[in-house]
């Protein structure tokens, strides 16, 4: 099991406004499947590749991604996601600018978030025991900021427990457990609730 990286902060507002982007938010989680070229993503995303190209290289300039040489063939450039704990700073220490990229940011993700949901719940009855894997909690606690921020790092460091662990034999039936597994979607949002 890899450990767990080290929190980066985030506090470059052009880096923000990368990950703000909506097509570079299409490129990352094409990227979640494994490193592409730039001809294989603008098919995929309907782009040209010129476009593809550009953002590719404004994803690295702020390492978010990196080439991957090793797949290379002739000018053929391939890239992967670097992956990392990528965290914000808080509310408090953020100018208007950086507030408005993450603005922008969770307001994509959150868009994101309830298409993926809807087309699996158009597929749930074809999907046999995936159909019963989501999960759903809906939870109130009374917290200081101080307990919010504990629960937040045990949250963190239980997602890198279970990111690289292979399944345990008894929670595979298949003899390859590696065949049962699927990449699943986890979010956590917190927040205070308002009197």
């Amino acid at each position: 099991m890899a450990p767990q990286p080290t929190p980066q902060e985030i506090t470059d507002v052009a880096a923000l406004k990368v990950l703000a982007h909506p097509m570079r938010q299409k490129i990352e989680r094409c990227l979640r499947n494994g490193p592409v070229n730039s001809a294989a993503l603008a098919r995929e995303l309907g782009e040209s590749t010129g476009l593809t190209s550009y953002h590719l290289r404004q994803m690295a300039k702020h390492g978010f991604i990196e080439e991957a040489p090793e797949l290379a063939k002739g000018r053929e450039r391939w890239w992967r996601a670097v992956p990392g704990d990528r965290r914000f700073p808080p509310h408090s220490r953020q100018s208007p600018e950086m507030r408005e990229a993450l603005t922008e940011m969770h307001r994509l993700n959150f868009a994101e978030l309830i298409e993926q949901f809807g087309r699996f719940a158009a597929e749930r009855d074809t999907m046999g025991p995936w159909a019963d894997a989501a999960l759903f909690s809906r939870s109130t606690l009374r917290l200081t900021p101080a307990q919010l921020r504990r629960f937040f790092e045990e949250y963190i460091a239980l997602i890198y427990r279970y990111r690289d662990s292979p399944p345990a034999p008894e929670d595979a039936t298949a003899e390859d457990p590696a065949e049962e597994s699927r990449t699943v979607l986890l979010r956590l949002l917190g927040f205070p609730e308002l009197p």
